[in-house]
């Protein structure tokens, strides 16, 4: 009796276990799946760019000498031909007293000249002089002549040099940056030192983007523009495209354009140097048929019966998305079924995370968009696992 009792729960347990191991190894396949929606579709080119004044001038000096005053600082505001900086005249000063003087000595010098061949030409008619001394008289009266020109042109220089002492703003403007001090020397033997940057309206800017040859093509002038910078991340700024430059820009064999866009800074929160992340729009659909591009990647793998379904290798999408007219398969799950149903679609521009849908959906339909397996996962310690996605 003893024995019997042992056989049946023996038996019993083999059973047990066999029903459990063929439990544990059997799939339970579930969908994941999304809802198609309406709502907007927007499709956007992305770029990055710089922010920067519409016209920026750069100031310089075009001769040497020592800092004497500033009359301007950063964020002043300075009106055109305005003294914004004075260098050391003392040396240009003496350049033009001596320029002076050569001329008034070739000015002597040439009325000497003129007084000598007015002589001799009078001793010639008289027959008193060699016709070669009258000849000599005239080209000394002739070079004396180029002698004062000269002089005065240095005299002009001299006087150009100490009108250049004075540093003026050629515009309108702000001051952006100041590169020099007080006591400071300033050399222009070989370039122009920058002395100030100077904005000449700072509630007008522009952005300038670097665009991927890739989506150049899609960017036209009047095109709208959104974007934001690091100072304000909540805050969305709004532009018009001004300009796509056919000029390329090769950094490392990547090609690209840059692209201008107007902005208004009415209240000045924006300002020079700034990096701007842009979104140009390109085409918008309003409260339209929308299905999450999840399940457009999506493909119902072909395995047989009894088997694990493989996750197919997902399709990644293009980093900007394309307009698509073609016709597309998706998997919906209607209610009740245990499998879902292919549903030829037409789609229409993407965002990137949803795409419109032209035809084939409806709104509120479930799309497949991944597969979900109840499979239990053994460890090397033994046991099972949690739930697992393919």
């Amino acid at each position: 009796m003893k024995l019997l009792l042992i056989i049946v729960v023996a038996l019993g347990a083999a059973g047990g276990g066999w029903w459990y191991w063929i439990q544990s190894h059997t799939d339970t396949v579930k969908y994941q799946t999304g809802d198609v929606t309406q709502g907007d579709v927007v499709q956007v080119v992305t770029a990055t760019g710089q922010l920067n004044p519409v016209l920026n001038v750069t100031i310089g000096s075009q001769i040497s000498g020592n800092i004497l005053k500033l009359f301007a600082d950063y964020n002043d505001i300075v009106k055109a031909n305005e003294v914004i900086a004075l260098l050391d005249p003392a040396p240009y000063t003496a350049a033009v007293h001596q320029a002076q003087a050569n001329v008034a000595f070739a000015q002597a010098a040439l009325e000497l000249a003129k007084l000598t061949a007015d002589r001799k030409q009078e001793l010639v008619k008289e027959h008193a002089a060699a016709q070669a001394d009258l000849d000599t008289a005239v080209a000394n009266l002739h070079q004396a002549d180029a002698t004062l020109q000269i002089q005065r042109a240095n005299l002009e220089t001299a006087q150009i040099n100490l009108d250049h002492c004075s540093i003026t703003s050629p515009i309108d403007g702000i001051v952006i940056s100041r590169s020099v001090d007080v006591g400071e020397t300033v050399a222009a033997a070989m370039n122009a030192p920058v002395l100030f940057t100077i904005a000449n309206n700072l509630t007008k800017m522009q952005i300038d983007a670097n665009v991927a040859e890739g989506d150049v093509g899609q960017l036209a002038v009047g095109q709208a523009v959104n974007f934001n910078v690091d100072a304000y991340p909540y805050r969305t700024f709004h532009g018009v495209v001004a300009q796509v430059r056919n000029s390329p820009v090769t950094v490392e064999n990547v090609v690209t354009y840059d692209t201008v866009i107007s902005v208004n800074n009415d209240d000045q929160k924006l300002k020079p140097g700034m990096t701007a992340n842009i979104s140009v729009i390109i085409q918008q659909r309003l409260n339209v048929l929308r299905v999450p591009n999840a399940a457009l990647r999506f493909r119902l793998p072909d395995s047989p019966a009894g088997s694990t379904p493989a996750v197919p290798t997902p399709i990644v999408a293009a980093a900007t998305p394309r307009p698509k007219r073609d016709t597309h398969t998706v998997y919906v799950l209607y209610s009740g079924d245990t499998k879902p149903t292919p549903v030829q679609v037409r789609l229409g521009i993407s965002d990137g995370i949803n795409t419109e849908v032209l035809q084939g959906l409806h709104n509120g339909d479930a799309v497949v968009d991944s597969i979900i397996s109840n499979t239990p996962i053994t460890t090397g310690g033994g046991g099972f696992g949690m739930r697992r996605p393919f």
